[in-house]
């Protein structure tokens, strides 16, 4: 199973949802790219993707011109300006799917705030690919909630 995650800047939010979809299975083969790659990592998701034992500080920050031509089962925009700017690929996709997510290299404030910015994203980026993960690659319904919250 071939899957692409595509950001602008392919620096933070896709790295962290390539960390995470490869930690569930490591026989998926994920790659990340950006519409406009930085050609580095964010410091923020490396850490903060270390924070729960993911070390994504070996990544590339990659431009989707290198994987234009290959075949995908899965082509995953995770911000609004891939979606929108998401190139035609020469391979075949089978499914372009879209979960858009903050930036939150963006926030702005004291060093805490930002960091816990990093934290609410990665924790909602991890939720989303797990339910992904678990529904579309693995064809499995998600586990009911015991508690009586409404999620």
């Amino acid at each position: 199973m071939k899957i692409l995650i595509l950001c602008t800047g392919n620096s933070c939010r896709s790295q962290m949802a390539h960390g995470f979809l490869q930690s569930f299975d490591d026989s998926l083969e994920v790659c990340s790219a950006g519409t406009k790659a930085a050609g580095k990592l964010n410091e923020g998701a490396v850490a903060t993707m270390k924070e729960v034992g993911i070390d994504i500080s070996q990544h590339t920050s990659d431009s989707v011109e290198k994987y234009l031509n290959q075949d995908w089962d899965y082509v995953i925009t995770v911000c609004g300006g891939a979606n929108e700017t998401c190139p035609s690929f020469e391979g075949s996709v089978k499914h372009r799917l879209h979960f858009g997510f903050d930036d939150p290299s963006h926030a702005e404030g004291t060093p805490e705030f930002i960091q816990s910015e990093f934290v609410r994203v990665r924790n909602e980026i991890k939720k989303r690919f797990y339910e992904f993960y678990i529904t579309e690659i693995k064809g499995e319904k998600l586990p009911s909630c015991s508690c009586r919250c409404k999620s």
